[in-house]
């Protein structure tokens, strides 16, 4: 079992920035691969973000160039940087752990809104 605790979330204004974090527990997290989705009011699911056991980043359209995904191992721990956020980022964004495809876990979810 593994345990997903996500922090960071909040109230931003255009254009500002923030900082998720995702503290993990419960089983490894060196060889896992650690990713970021979000979901909007009435939309599916979406990826945001993965990084490997390696370090190896993956991102997604929607913030690729906004966004910085990075793991402390020691701390096990996964961030989201996320910089010149719009209103149209506001959604719950979940930490994501996969050390198999048979070994996935979600984090509770941590809410984002962007507004004035």
């Amino acid at each position: 079992q593994v345990q997903l605790v996500e922090s960071g979330g909040g109230l931003v204004q255009p254009g500002g920035s923030l900082r998720l974090s995702c503290a993990a527990s419960g089983r490894t997290f060196s060889n896992a691969v650690m990713g970021w989705y979000r979901q909007a009011p009435g939309k599916q699911r979406e990826l945001l973000a993965l990084i490997s056991s390696g370090g190896s980043r993956t991102y997604a359209d929607s913030v690729k160039g906004r966004g910085t995904i990075s793991r402390d191992n020691a701390k096990n721990t996964v961030f989201l940087q996320m910089n010149s956020l719009k209103p149209e980022d506001t959604a719950v964004y979940y930490c994501y752990y996969r050390f198999s495809m048979d070994i996935i876990y979600w984090g509770q979810g941590t809410q984002v809104t962007v507004s004035s």
